[in-house]
């Protein structure tokens, strides 16, 4: 996030695109809602017609999969009737004409061809964006699980560059990540193509200040692979082993009946967890971890505030902190490591060789944590980035976008587009949740939301078991007849192995991230 949580509840006007934030993110998403209670506007971008609608002022039911189109057509408008922010645009940032040139070919009518969203609507909602300033933006996996995330990404840029609410206070471009803790694993390094900090592995002055600091000679000097690819790898021979840390691939890949094949592919697998789940069966080692609250450490939170975690009770039996379990097995490959707790490594290693963490120490986030950049002791953190649209490498670059379809789009054979996502009472494969029984009480099972107008052409009542199937798999769930969903769209989660929607959905991948199209694949739907 360019900004931060608190500025939330101030704001004078929020866009959501992409985000049930109500159930994947309930406790930003009540931020929000002080917010409307308070008197700001609330502009939703969604498919479905979920909970947070009730709060909106304009809700923009787009077609699944034409966010850039929409877009495009928001920033047509703004362009042709003069609504941008000229002076941010000519003096903060570069490459206006290619983008003018990009969206002159999204006009309202070609903008509402595309997404279903009216051209009244698109030239009313660019008019009252650019009526109230600065406007916050926030995103989640609805934008970035497309084989078009990243232009989606750019997109949402683009338009709050265009409006100038970068670098001030209530604006900016906020993503809401997906996972506990998934910004720091990122700070941490845990991405193909960078050290820990966002320092890249082809800087050959990053390289060799941590072959100095790790006491190591020729680390790699060119990004690793992603996950679809090192899945790939296994059935074609360029991949031997995984050690799996924390992550239930079984359940949470896209087409889980491939995910199975690379899997049982590998010549060996480690997973280091906290329970026994459905990747840990391929498993020829398991080490047990510690969890989160068994355990001192730190999170890193979507607004890059690093807090402390302190250990609440022991763990059991044989679990260990990952950190420790890590040492040890280096220890066996005849590596020393010197740092004996968390807040050694952070303190004595992490923060020392990543700049923007500097300023960053154990006794520093006793309360309330701070926000990187941090580079020195005496910084009091960054509550938002971009400040008066300086941006970290000068000016801010437009990057305009085509807009592509889906993939996978519907047809005779399988006449629905399936959409997935997360409910509010389980977290991702429900490894932790799936032994609540109060929280298995409330949800139970999957099921596969439909509309009212598809059910009653199929046949179709409420509760009734109905088979959903794609092209790679099928499942048999309950059907969840509700308005929230749009008639032609199925809507569905992966929480439980079975009617796990990751059955169904398409391995195709964003080229550049190669992030998974998990938000849109055409699926069939059957009365059983």
């Amino acid at each position: 996030m360019t900004n931060s949580f608190a500025e939330f509840t101030d704001a004078r006007l929020i866009v959501v695109i992409g985000s049930n934030m109500t159930h994947a993110h309930p406790v930003a998403a009540t931020f929000v809602k002080n917010a409307v209670q308070k008197g700001a506007s609330l502009v939703v971008i969604d498919p479905r017609k979920h909970e947070l609608v009730d709060f909106a002022k304009m809700h923009l039911q787009l077609n699944v999969g034409s966010d850039i189109a929409l877009l495009n057509g928001i920033m047509h408008v703004l362009i042709k009737e003069n609504l941008y922010d000229k002076e941010f645009v000519e003096n903060k940032c570069t490459g206006f004409e290619a983008l003018e040139k990009v969206v002159a070919q999204y006009p309202p009518q070609e903008a509402a061809r595309i997404s279903g969203v009216s051209e009244k609507m698109i030239i009313e909602t660019a008019r009252f964006l650019s009526s109230i300033k600065p406007a916050m933006v926030c995103y989640t996996l609805g934008i970035t699980e497309h084989t078009c995330g990243k232009n989606n990404v750019m997109s949402v840029a683009n338009l709050q560059m265009l409006l100038g609410n970068l670098g001030m206070k209530y604006g900016g471009v906020n993503p809401l990540r997906g996972q506990n803790n998934v910004q720091g694993a990122c700070d941490m390094g845990a991405l193909p193509n960078v050290f820990p900090g966002y320092q890249k592995v082809d800087d050959p002055n990053a390289r060799k200040k941590f072959e100095t600091a790790w006491q190591v000679e020729n680390l790699p000097d060119k990004p690793g692979l992603m996950i679809p690819e090192m899945m790939h790898g296994l059935t074609d021979g360029k991949v031997r082993g995984f050690y799996i840390f924390g992550e239930n691939l079984a359940n949470t890949e896209p087409d889980m009946n491939k995910v199975a094949k690379e899997l049982a592919s590998a010549e060996f697998i480690v997973c280091q967890d906290l329970f026994l789940t459905e990747t840990t069966h391929f498993a020829h080692v398991v080490l047990p971890a510690a969890a989160w609250s068994e355990n001192d450490g730190t999170f890193t939170s979507s607004e890059r505030r690093v807090s402390r975690v302190r250990t609440a009770s022991q763990p059991p039996g044989q679990a260990r902190p990952n950190w420790w379990i890590f040492k040890e097995i280096a220890r066996r490959f005849g590596q020393e490591w010197t740092s004996s707790s968390a807040k050694d490594i952070w303190d004595n290693e992490f923060s020392v060789l990543a700049p923007a963490f500097g300023g960053i120490k154990y006794d520093r986030i006793e309360n309330d944590g701070l926000q990187w950049p941090c580079p020195t002791l005496d910084h009091a953190g960054t509550p938002f980035l971009h400040r008066d649209g300086n941006f970290t490498h000068g000016k801010g670059i437009f990057m305009p976008a085509i807009w592509t379809p889906p993939a996978e789009v519907p047809d005779a054979s399988y006449p629905y587009v399936l959409s997935t996502g997360r409910r509010l009472y389980h977290y991702h494969t429900r490894t932790q949740t799936g032994r609540c029984e109060g929280l298995n009480d409330l949800l139970g099972e999957e099921t596969a939301d439909i509309s009212i107008e598809d059910a009653t052409v199929l046949g179709i009542e409420q509760g009734e078991k109905i088979r959903v199937k794609s092209r790679r798999g099928e499942v048999c769930v309950t059907a969840k007849i509700t308005p929230q969903v749009p008639k032609g769209m199925v809507w569905m989660a992966f929480h439980f192995t079975e009617g796990n929607s990751n059955w169904l959905t398409n391995s195709a991948l964003d080229p550049f991230t190669m992030t998974a199209e998990y938000k849109a694949c055409a699926v069939a739907v059957e009365k059983i």
